[in-house]
Order: structure tokens, then sequence, then C-alpha cells
């Protein structure tokens, strides 16, 4: 992977929170999250949370976010993010829908420092491939079907589930 600007670094007892409505704006970020990302409170309130997506991030990793998030489900996963001014910062993220009664009102993500060991010797390698095909693909659907194809074909080679493989993932967390 290749990053232009320098790695931003928070502090391991920092938690980095935001808060989405359905369709995935703004509608709370912590002191954290904007000191971190660099961006003032009435530049991310009501801007997609995508504002910091990192172009190095592959989209399938969010394609298995959003599809779980949106059956009511929970996830980790690990995510560059951007800063305002084109620096990057790795988190472990866990995001939940948010409910009013049985009705999903929007997602809740709180995000923690990970091993950079875990980032660096399987996190970016993984990544680097995912890009890598959806990259090579003309068409960028055909690419992130390509991309969601290879990684549960990799989940299925380790015979684990998304849910094992990051378990196994945070335990050098």
């Amino acid at each position: 992977m290749h990053f232009a600007g320098k790695e931003v670094y928070f502090d391991r007892d920092d938690l980095i929170v935001s808060k989405t409505d359905l369709d995935g704006r703004i509608v709370y970020a912590n002191h954290t999250f904007l000191e971190v990302s660099d961006y003032r409170e009435d530049e991310v309130l009501g801007k997609q949370h995508n504002v910091i997506r990192n172009q190095n991030m592959p989209r399938a990793v969010f394609e298995f976010l959003w599809s779980t998030i949106q059956a009511g489900k929970e996830i980790f996963a690990y995510v560059v993010n951007s800063t305002k001014h084109g620096d990057h910062y790795w988190v472990q993220a866990h995001v939940t829908p948010s409910r009013s009664g049985n009705t999903i009102v929007g997602y809740h993500s709180t995000r923690r420092v990970p091993n950079p060991q875990t980032i660096q010797n399987i996190v970016m390698p993984l990544y680097d491939r995912l890009s890598g095909i959806e990259q090579r693909n003309a068409s960028k659907k055909q690419g992130l079907q390509d991309s969601v194809e290879a990684f549960k074909s990799m989940l299925a080679e380790k015979n684990v589930s998304y849910d094992e493989f990051i378990s196994d993932l945070k335990k050098d967390d």
C-alpha cells in the first residue's frame, strides 16, 4: 500500500466515536474523531462518513460492513481513514446499528488503536490484494464483485467465517 502524507496516531486509551443516519451522514463526532481527522465539527456534521475514506481502503470491506449493519448485526473491521489534509490513520472499528425499538435508525461506530503488527503483516497485504483486484477491472461493479469473491474464497480456504477471521486478528490487539 502506498500512502500520501504521514501516518497519524492516537492514544491507545482514546476512542474515536461517530454516529450516522441510515444514509451514512454523520450526526455525531466526538472530540477524538475531530482531532485525529483534522476536521471541525461543522465540516463533518451532515456529510457522508466516507469523507474520511482513504483511497487505499478496498471497497469489498465496506461491502461486507454495510451489508452486515443493514441486516441489523454488529461488525468489527480494520479500516484506514484519511485526515482532512491527506494523512492517514488505522483503526479497529466496531460498528453497530442504532435502534428505536426494533427499527434501525442509524449506525454507531467506535474505533480503537489496532495492533501495528496485525496491520503490517496481515491487513495491509490482504487489502493490497483486494484493492488490486478492484483496480484491475475496467468495470467498478465487476471489480467490487471480484474482490468480494476473492475475500470470500480466502475465508473459505482458511475455513473460517468473517467474524472468526477478525476475532483471530483481534487476539493480538
